[in-house]
């Protein structure tokens, strides 16, 4: 699987260009699935939010309103009840997946509890592209400031990549999303990590780790 890991969305051409490039085609050709199903585990999201990512509203437009050739739902809490032999093949004929954010800790517990962690590692050709908790659940953990699922028994998410992420540095609606706090977060993990902001993504390709930047972002060693 190839991997975009970003904090706001495709929210620059840079990063737009690093999509495409995984892609190996033109957005309007590729066909996707969104995933909205970590914003439930959120107490800030709901409802709105979701309709406003799955529907493209601004400002959740950043992923599914690029002018898909296909774009379908792929809600990963009704997975258990229809049988892999129905939403198997939905997921291999996609292109890419759009997965949203929210809370990591509930999106890595369905992933795991939907099946869907046992067909990931056969998408060898297909695209993850994460935003905020979307990105994170590719990491080990997330650290306990972005723990927000009561339910969650600790921190740790899929570990399919081996750094963590902060996101959203200094976004203006988040005050206390700065660098100095982002310090501190990777200081308590004391593993590989990054911090990135809106208009920052990380590229995974067969084990290459790229930053795409039109922002700031910085990097803490282990």
């Amino acid at each position: 699987m190839k991997l975009l890991l970003t904090s706001g969305g495709i929210t620059n051409e840079s990063i737009r260009g690093a999509l495409v490039e995984l892609l190996g085609k033109p957005i309007s050709e590729a066909r996707a699935l969104c995933v909205p199903t970590a914003q439930w585990g959120h107490p800030m999201l709901g409802p709105t939010s979701v309709r406003g990512f799955v529907a493209g509203v601004p400002p959740w437009h950043m992923m599914t309103g690029l002018g898909w050739a296909s774009l379908g739902l792929l809600e990963l809490t009704a997975l258990p009840s229809i049988g892999e032999e129905r939403w198997v093949p939905w997921v291999r004929e996609a292109d890419v997946l759009l997965v949203d954010g929210g809370d990591a800790t509930y999106l890595s517990h369905w992933i795991r509890e939907s099946g869907l962690s046992r067909v990931l590692p056969s998408l060898s050709e297909t695209v993850w592209v994460g935003v905020s908790a979307g990105s994170m659940v590719m990491t080990p953990r997330i650290g306990a400031d972005f723990v927000n699922w009561p339910a969650a028994p600790d921190d740790r998410t899929l570990g399919v990549v081996d750094f963590s992420i902060y996101p959203h540095l200094d976004h203006e609606l988040m005050p206390d999303n700065t660098m100095a706090d982002a310090e501190r977060w990777a200081a308590d993990l004391a593993a590989p990590a990054y911090a990135i902001d809106d208009q920052t993504a990380i590229k995974v390709t067969d084990g290459t780790v790229e930053v795409v930047s039109e922002g700031h972002w910085k990097s803490f060693p282990a």
